[in-house]
This record gives structure tokens, sequence and C-alpha cells, in this order.
């Protein structure tokens, strides 16, 4: 698939060490590819080994069902309007369970129809600390009783690590699968 970016482009010529370790790490891990933000971050590759390590456990290790995980990519890639986030992660979203529907309406940054409590919960907390900062005590609360402390403090994780993704995607204008239109209008 056709990657770019305004990113200069490294070669095992331009790499250095750290640069080379840290690739072989990637490549070596869950994703077995250097796609998205890496593209950016191997060119600080302290900055790369950091931010594989927690991505790959907010991807691949929290307790939340990896349907509820991919919402909440969907729903930052939408907020943030990051077209390769939204590239990579739609269709993993819809083979994780995520419905078309609620698929077209995040993208379309309109509320969706949810039949799943546990999707619109979700939702509700992506929407209520991007718009406010802050989560208030009701549905804090309800966040506990449907999944637990751990697995809020992951899911704040999963907002906040990917929130870090499509920043680094839009600065960086990394666009993948170039030949169909951009998910969301440039501004």
């Amino acid at each position: 698939m056709a990657i770019q970016s305004r990113l200069g482009t490294l070669t095992d010529a331009t790499m250095d060490d750290a640069q080379r370790a840290v690739l072989k790490d990637i490549l070596a891990g869950p994703r077995g590819n250097l796609d998205g933000p890496f593209l950016a971050w191997i060119h600080s590759p302290e900055l790369a080994n950091h931010a594989q390590l927690l991505g790959a456990f907010c991807r691949y290790g929290t307790r939340l069902e990896l349907r509820l995980t991919e919402l909440a990519i969907l729903f930052t890639a939408a907020w943030w309007q990051s077209q390769a986030e939204w590239q990579i992660h739609a269709p993993i979203a819809r083979s994780a369970g995520v419905s078309d529907a609620v698929i077209v309406a995040l993208q379309q940054q309109t509320e969706p129809p949810f039949t799943q409590e546990d999707e619109r919960l979700v939702y509700r907390l992506g929407k209520t600390m991007y718009q406010t900062r802050r989560i208030d005590d009701a549905l804090y609360a309800q966040a506990i009783e449907a999944f637990g402390e751990p697995a809020v403090v992951e899911l704040v994780g999963v907002f906040g690590y990917y929130a870090l993704v499509a920043m680094t995607l839009n600065v960086f204008a990394v666009r993948r699968d170039t030949d169909a239109p951009l998910p969301f209008a440039e501004p």
C-alpha cells in the first residue's frame, strides 16, 4: 500500500544504529510493519521506542474488547480528522464488530445510532473528555460500574495515545492508501 508523508525518507544507509534497532523491534512486534506514526517517530528513535511499547499495549493489551478499543480509536481519528488513522483503523473496527452505521456516523461527526450500551458509554466518555477536558462524577461512576477502574484507566490511555498518533499523522501529512479519497475534508 502506498504511504506518503512530508518527512524525509530514511534508508538503511541514512539511518543510525538507534533507528535501525527500534525499526527491528517494531518489525518484530505485533504490528510487523513501519506504518502510520512510526514513519515519523523513527526519526527520533527514543520517542519511537517508548511510543511503540505504549501503542502495543493500548492496541493489544488492555482489558477492553477490541471492538471498544477500536471505537475509541475511530472517535479520536474523527475528532482530529486524522486521515491515515481513519484509513488504518476503520477496517479493523468493522472486523472487530463496530457496525457500519456507527462508523459512518463517526466519520460524519454525528451521534452514532448505537445498539450496544458499552459502545454508547465509550463514545460519551470520549466526547465529554475531548469537549470539556473532564469527566463528571455521574459519567465516571457509570464507566467504573461498566468496565472497572483498571479498564477505565486503560481507556483514557487509549484516547490519549491515539490523540498523539493523530497529531503526529496530521503534522507530518502521513497518508495511506493514496489512491482512495480522503475520509475527511482537508481544512
